[in-house]
């Protein structure tokens, strides 16, 4: 497969970049930025910072009625209001799978039924090492009120088909919720 490493496009392991060590800049519970040392094909060697952060889980849980549940939340960061699927850090010993399934209870108080893997993600390779799990949930019990009602203004059963006229109103701008949903749509 053309860009995988190993193939015949000329790209192999032993003529990538290689990180010959880093150095923290900045620790915090939630990311690590770091400065690595770098040598590039040719021998150049460069300073290169990176964002490393815990793995994600995200969940994309549909109904019988062909709903998609979203969260519609406040980014302060960018001062943006937007629907996203549930998501949350995957804590150390949990698999991916138990994960999802804790946060989309946690945040919106439904259960999730079935779960099976949708896709993986690497939002921005360049810079960041953070991992998306993302799963695909059906049948949905309601359990109670969120635990953490403090993530989102409300929950929404928002039907699967308005999905691209959300995205297209910037409604929904989370690149792995766009990509998850989008997936969802044309699995239909």
């Amino acid at each position: 497969m053309k860009g995988q490493l190993g193939n015949d496009d000329g790209m192999d392991a032993a003529r990538g970049w290689r990180n010959l060590g880093e150095q923290p800049v900045v620790e915090t519970p939630w990311f690590w930025l770091r400065r690595a040392r770098v040598e590039l094909p040719g021998g150049r060697q460069l300073d290169h910072y990176l964002l490393r952060l815990p793995p994600l889980t995200m969940t994309a849980m549909l109904d019988d009625q062909d709903r998609v549940l979203l969260l519609w939340r406040h980014r302060f960061i960018t001062d943006t209001w937007g629907y996203e699927i549930p998501l949350g850090r995957i804590r150390s010993g949990e698999a991916p799978i138990e994960a999802a399934a804790r946060e989309v209870e946690d945040q919106s108080g439904w259960r999730p039924g079935t779960m099976t893997s949708l896709l993986y993600v690497q939002p921005s390779a360049g810079l960041i090492t953070s991992q998306h799990h993302v799963f695909h949930a059906t049948r949905a019990t309601y359990v109670g009120p969120a635990v953490d009602s403090y993530e989102s203004e409300y929950v929404e059963w928002v039907p699967l088909a308005r999905v691209p006229e959300l995205i297209g109103k910037g409604q929904i701008v989370s690149g792995t919720t766009v990509a998850a949903l989008l997936m969802a749509v044309v699995s239909k």
